[in-house]
């Protein structure tokens, strides 16, 4: 009765399937097309988990090079990449980032070569969006000289650190709700994006900071939580100087879910 399909890539498939199915309910992730009464998308802040792990990694490095392996040009990575950048240089405001694009959510081997790139630069904390543990494992290989985050799964394996925390993907809240829904006659076609309140993006244990650090993360999870902080708050302007967020004013979502370009301060240009 409910089918979901749990990537990106799998969004025109979704609709044309959908038509053909009109009885059937299907749920899409992370997509932007609902051509279709029978089709729902469903998406996770990430940016938020992102948000934490900039003011940790501002906080953390000590080269002021901080570093983003980013998948696929989508507004998805790209606000990741822009809250990754905003919330380390509130902390710390000569830190520089630099992006390497891997075009894959899943490849090792050029994961690894990623962050290995990024660490010969001088690069000391890592980001990664793409799935799989080589980023970690390529980081432990640094000696201690650079630190990351374990990304959509918690990645325990690399406590205390190199992992010092993560974004884990917790999909089963949204899952038991809109199955239940379906099961009520109560299911509606519509855009979801939960995020840490609603528990669908977690932050894994902070281990292997400073007391200080733990405390000023845990806070602004929390602060996120209870909507007291966004993570894009003004003033902030776009890449090349222009304003797009005034003093104290927070993000449109529709702003995020469309997002295709860098804020001012990050180098380089999003590939097309």
């Amino acid at each position: 009765n409910i089918i979901f399909t749990t990537s990106f890539g799998y969004m025109d498939a979704t609709n044309a399937v959908a038509a053909k199915f009109p009885n059937v309910k299907f749920e899409h992730a992370t997509g932007f097309k609902r051509e279709h009464e029978n089709v729902g998308i469903y998406n996770a802040r990430f940016y938020e988990g992102r948000a934490i792990e900039g003011l940790v990694a501002g906080r953390m490095t000590k080269s002021n090079k901080i570093g983003y392996i980013a998948s696929f040009p989508i507004p998805e990575v790209i606000m990741g990449i822009n809250s990754y950048f905003l919330n380390a240089k509130k902390v710390n405001p000569d830190v520089e980032i630099s992006v390497v694009w891997a075009f894959t959510w899943f490849d090792p081997a050029k994961e690894a070569d990623a962050a290995k790139a990024l660490i010969d630069q001088g690069v000391d904390v890592i980001a990664a969006h793409t799935d799989s543990t080589a980023t970690l494992a390529e980081i432990a290989k640094a000696g201690g000289n650079a630190i990351g985050f374990g990304q959509a799964s918690d990645m325990a394996d690399y406590k205390p650190t190199p992992r010092v925390t993560s974004i884990i993907d917790d999909w089963s809240p949204y899952y038991t709700r809109q199955i239940q829904a379906v099961l009520d006659g109560t299911w509606v076609s519509e855009d979801t994006w939960d995020g840490i309140k609603d528990g669908t993006v977690g932050i894994g244990e902070f281990t292997g900071l400073p007391d200080d650090v733990k405390a000023e993360a845990e806070a602004m999870r929390d602060a996120i939580a209870d909507g007291s902080y966004h993570p894009f708050t003004g003033p902030i302007n776009k890449q090349d100087g222009t304003a797009w967020l005034a003093e104290g004013q927070t993000a449109p979502d529709g702003d995020l879910l469309g997002m295709g370009f860098y804020v001012e301060g990050i180098t380089g240009d999003i590939p097309k």
